[in-house]
């Protein structure tokens, strides 16, 4: 497991040790989880969590159903 030194400004520190304190974690915790937030792939668990939310949310079909046909681009 890799180790990372960072250097804050007081007042971001402070902030940032207030909210680890919310989430009931550490700091080292703490931002471990918001990097991996930051550099994941997949959309996050309270998004796909939404999935079907919306009995009435219009399909692709329906959302392009008013719009016209593309024209030809122009030739370069």
């Amino acid at each position: 497991m890799g180790q990372v030194t960072i250097y804050l400004e007081e007042d971001t520190e402070r902030k940032m040790v207030a909210a680890a304190k919310s989430a009931q974690l550490s700091k080292s915790k703490w931002i471990a989880e918001l990097i991996q937030e930051k550099v994941a792939n997949e959309w996050p668990r309270s998004i796909v969590e939404l999935v079907g939310a919306w009995e009435d949310f219009p399909d692709i079909d329906d959302i392009r159903s008013d719009q016209g046909k593309d024209t030809n681009r122009e030739k370069l």
